[in-house]
């Protein structure tokens, strides 16, 4: 989300962030258009009412239109019980949010040389070798890995004493001291897959088999090739797997029931979604020992996810060739059906593509890319409009499905 002119372009956009934080409810970006004004106050009903009834407790909006910030809005609280406003450069654990930047950079390893898309993974990692139910060992690519179709799962679509609790397999947004990144995929590959490579999409932990192969063919941390192949070149000072401010780093709150208050996550915390439930432990980005996710493990603030967002939207940025970048956004999954987002939608090596607005029910336009994190965010780009949008909150899963997110969007299109 990679020329100079580019950078030079988002540090016009990033840099008043970062030097300028703005307290809660700040609705102010400077002069503005009688457009740009309307579309504010638009955005402003939507998180307002959200906030007021209870299902969302901050918040951190960004819209950038063509490069440039036409909207921004910190509301709400960074701590409610402290009394802390939310800021605009709070940082959040981003779940996965964290995904684009791994996918990023792999794919920068691709234009290096060093990984290919479509050779077996196992060229790195000889011992992931997961079989199907019938006992076949199906080669596995990066390509699959990125576009969710490697035939992997999460452990919160299966039910609570599902194959991969059984094998003790962490979704990367639980602490389970001890563990690490090998020790997670050598589990993982004892699994049976849920369908052969390429045959069906299914959201999963694709990405963090994504991170282990980084690390195998590159001899370094995640964490590290991340730091030079993305955030670095951004100038990205926020975003990382781990928090070194946290002052700033918002509270996860838990929706609230009906006509209650979101509520402050616990230490360990399971959440109802779908059949099944998603385990969060907020201390994991504050443990220096927890091992890299690159599906989930990271944290940061929303000017860096819309400066990664904007990189990729206008050709690479520094990070990506174009065409790399290009690949990261255009549907890479044929006609597969997408279980999570509905009928319209496709994925790409780095998120899911809109390929058909009709038939997804959205006033997005054709080849929309976006997707979100289960700690509360949503974002999306509209390359037709040139239109950016990252909306960070601290409430899980309002902030990141359902009707905070929609409402924010249709009030985007509502013009």
């Amino acid at each position: 989300m990679r020329s100079l002119s580019v950078a030079a372009s988002l540090a016009a956009v990033t840099l008043p962030l970062a030097l300028t934080p703005a307290a809660a409810d700040d609705k102010t970006t400077g002069d503005k258009t009688t457009g740009e004004k309307t579309l504010g106050a638009r955005i402003d009903r939507v998180v307002d009412t959200a906030i007021a009834e209870g299902r969302i407790a901050g918040a951190v909006i960004l819209v950038a239109e063509d490069g440039r910030l036409v909207h921004r809005r910190a509301a709400g609280h960074l701590d409610r019980e402290a009394g802390l406003p939310m800021r605009e450069d709070a940082i959040f654990r981003f779940a996965s949010v964290s995904k684009p930047f791994v996918a990023a950079a792999a794919l920068a390893l691709v234009d290096d040389g060093v990984l290919d898309p479509d050779a077996p993974i196992t060229r790195h990692l000889p011992g992931f070798r997961p079989a199907t139910s019938d006992g076949d060992r199906p080669v596995i690519t990066l390509r699959q890995l990125l576009s969710h179709t490697a035939g992997l799962d999460y452990g919160f679509f299966q039910p609570a004493d599902g194959p991969y609790a059984r094998a003790g397999i962490s979704d990367g947004l639980d602490d389970r001291p001890g563990l690490t990144l090998a020790e997670n995929l050598r589990r993982l590959a004892l699994v049976p897959l849920r369908s052969r490579p390429g045959a069906a999409w299914h959201y999963s932990l694709a990405i963090d088999v994504t991170g282990g192969l980084i690390e195998a063919a590159t001899g370094r941390t995640l964490p590290d090739v991340v730091r030079e192949k993305v955030t670095e070149p951004l100038g990205l000072e926020d975003t990382g797997f781990t928090v070194a401010d946290t002052t700033r780093l918002a509270v996860p709150y838990v929706d609230a029931p009906q006509g209650g208050v979101p509520r402050r996550m616990a230490a360990a915390e399971a959440v109802p979604f779908g059949g099944s439930a998603v385990h969060y432990a907020p201390g994991r980005i504050l443990d220096p020992d927890a091992w890299p996710s690159g599906g989930a493990g990271m944290a940061g603030t929303a000017a860096d996810v819309l400066a990664l967002l904007e990189a990729i939207r206008t050709g690479g940025g520094g990070v990506l060739s174009p065409g790399m970048a290009a690949a990261f956004a255009r549907p890479a999954t044929g006609n597969l059906p997408l279980d999570v987002t509905g009928p319209g939608w496709a994925f790409g090596l780095g998120a899911a593509v809109l390929t058909d607005p009709a038939l997804a029910g959205s006033p997005q336009s054709p080849g929309t890319w976006a997707w979100g994190g289960a700690y509360g965010h949503s974002w999306f780009v509209d390359p037709v409009r040139k239109l950016t949008v990252v909306a960070m909150t601290n409430t899980a899963l309002a902030g990141m499905t359902g009707a905070f997110p929609d409402a924010l969007r249709d009030a985007i299109y509502a013009d």
